[in-house]
């Protein structure tokens, strides 16, 4: 218990002391969180959508590639991000290996399955009433869609909070096309990887109550608005 008091007491001194490092690996992870998380979102809602509202031939099998995708190592779409990025592969042009835009790209190819998958899901199981409905008021396609997502909006939320606590606590991509670079590309799961490396293992424990600490007050934030949205 005295390793994980001390990384606990060392986790409050690291952020009342207003640590620079730590507060970087902070800021990095919930900027390219957030913006992996927003992206997904944008690109996998109406895919999502699509996926479990039309039929059409070889649905099953792109539902099958897309939960397929669910269980996808880290390090293996860091592998893959980290081939495409860099000088030798096809978008190396743009200079993006060991840049937070690299990290984002790759947390979105994490993100995305998670957001499809489980928009399909929730809009496979709207009353099907709704749908013939709207039909039958001469809705279009995106009526169809903003009203499938209004009605579906706290499983949507609940896929939200599922994906960006998938991209938030990766290590693999982060680690593999960021670099891990102090003040630049660093996050707090590629922190506590080096620090614990080194066989600092307070420190390690510390920012990983860091990054729990994180999770959840994401996560209380999004209870809140769905109470608020219940009310």
């Amino acid at each position: 218990m005295n390793l994980f008091t001390d990384g606990f007491a060392e986790a409050i001194q690291l952020l009342s002391s207003g640590n620079e490092s730590v507060y970087s690996a902070i800021t990095t992870t919930i900027t390219v969180s957030s913006w992996s998380l927003l992206i997904s979102l944008i690109i996998g809602l109406p895919l999502g959508f699509a996926l479990g509202y039309y039929n059409f031939y070889g649905k099953s099998v792109l539902r099958t590639i897309v939960d397929t995708l669910l269980a996808l190592p880290t390090v293996v779409i860091g592998l893959i991000a980290y081939t495409m990025l860099s000088q030798a592969g096809p978008f190396g042009k743009f200079d993006l290996l060991f840049t937070p835009q690299a990290i984002i790209i790759g947390q979105i190819v994490l993100g995305l399955p998670i957001i499809i998958a489980l928009t399909a899901t929730q809009v496979e199981a709207v009353d099907k009433r709704l749908y013939t409905s709207l039909k039958g008021m001469g809705a279009s396609s995106y009526q169809i869609l903003v009203a499938t997502l209004v009605e579906a909006r706290f499983g949507l939320m609940t896929a939200a909070m599922t994906a960006y606590g998938r991209i938030i606590t990766e290590i693999g991509i982060s680690m593999m096309v960021g670099g891990n670079i102090k003040y630049h590309t660093r996050t707090v799961t590629t922190a506590i990887a080096l620090e614990t490396g080194k066989g600092e293992f307070v420190t390690g424990i510390a920012l990983g109550i860091v990054l729990f600490a994180v999770a959840l007050m994401v996560n209380i934030a999004l209870s809140v608005l769905k109470r608020k949205w219940t009310q």
